[in-house]
């Protein structure tokens, strides 16, 4: 028996007239394309608002940079929230991940690792991914294994990594970073224009799409969320699979970190407080069902500018930066009334 979202999936794909509808009827009911209107439409505004400024290539590659970090949280949440589960701890994550890994190649480097070599730099990444990745696994065994709702874990794991963070570093950010790892990752530029730190996320991000897309593993994350019970009857090991998405989720926000790490040149202990509603609100606004079984990694890298090019244009508009997450929560909610309104839609007919 084909389950809930295979059968979307084959009507979706079908010719237009088996499925009843043309194309720009398909096209009106994606919520990518409205989601990339809406960005193209923010896009447009500000750049009528701050002629001077917004439309330039400094502020295309500073945006591109300061979205990184929380485009590796959404590839992470997007199959997170597929399964129809959530993860509020990423943020936190983040923070974690960049305090152990700083912390690392500081003592690696006898208290300061401003010159530390690339040796000292991937023992740090290292560190980075596995702190993540196990935070990653604790929040899937917790929800998987022992059934706590991932509401409830993910909101404890969230307060506990970062209290974590700030017990490692008495609440003090880490300011010895690598030179060359600033140099290279954090403000290197390849091809003279293209900022390294997107070119990584950019890869990491075409990773995530083919692993979801198309693989087994794409296919039971699906699954899963569009139905556990018929997944878990249909040979799907659904316990192990959650823990292996949990984990990595953990693992990019751990990537994530070390990335912030490197543009920032300092662990930003404080600087991520909402990080966790703007990777859930890309995400959402993506196309990415709350409810489970639909979504794309594609939808959430739209979705990832929206919060990005608000708080650019904000800041240019001389908007205070207070609005951005008000602008960010009013959208999600919006977002999400619209799958609800649609998926209601869908079943009455």
């Amino acid at each position: 028996m084909a389950t809930e979202q295979e059968t979307r999936e084959s009507t979706a794909d079908a010719p237009a007239g088996a499925a009843g509808k043309g194309l720009g009827a398909r096209l009106a009911g994606s919520n990518t394309v409205w989601t990339g209107l809406v960005l193209v439409a923010l896009c447009v505004l500000f750049s009528v608002i701050r002629p001077d400024a917004f439309p330039t290539l400094f502020n295309a590659q500073t945006l591109l940079v300061q979205a990184a970090p929380l485009l590796m949280l959404a590839v992470g949440m997007t199959f997170v929230i597929i399964t129809s589960g959530i993860d509020l701890s990423v943020g936190s994550v983040l923070v974690f991940a960049g305090v152990v890994s700083a912390q690392t190649m500081e003592r690696l480097s006898g208290g300061d690792a401003t010159a530390a070599g690339w040796d000292v730099i991937l023992i740090g990444l290292l560190v980075a991914l596995v702190g993540g990745a196990a935070w990653g696994v604790l929040n899937g065994v917790l929800v998987a294994v022992t059934r706590v709702p991932a509401l409830i874990v993910t909101l404890g794991s969230f307060g506990a990594a970062l209290g974590a963070a700030q017990l490692l570093t008495n609440g003090v950010d880490v300011r010895t970073v690598p030179a060359a790892l600033r140099h290279t990752l954090g403000t290197g530029t390849s091809f003279g224009v293209v900022p390294n730190l997107v070119l990584l996320a950019a890869l990491v991000t075409l990773l995530a799409a083919w692993l979801l897309h198309t693989t087994a593993f794409g296919r039971y994350t699906y699954a899963i969320g569009s139905n556990a019970e018929a997944a878990r009857r249909s040979g799907i090991k659904v316990t192990r699979h959650l823990v292996a998405v949990y984990t990595l989720t953990g693992l990019l926000a751990g990537l994530a970190g070390f990335m912030s790490l490197a543009y920032f040149g300092t662990t930003t202990i404080s600087g991520h407080s909402n990080d966790n509603l703007n990777a859930i609100a890309a995400v959402v606004l993506g196309g990415t069902s709350l409810f489970g079984g639909i979504g794309s990694v594609l939808g959430s890298v739209i979705g990832v500018f929206i919060p990005a090019v608000l708080d650019t244009g904000f800041v240019m508009a001389g908007v205070r930066p207070f609005w951005q997450p008000i602008a960010v929560g009013a959208v999600l909610v919006a977002a999400v009334w619209l799958d609800q309104h649609r998926r209601r839609a869908r079943n009455n007919r």
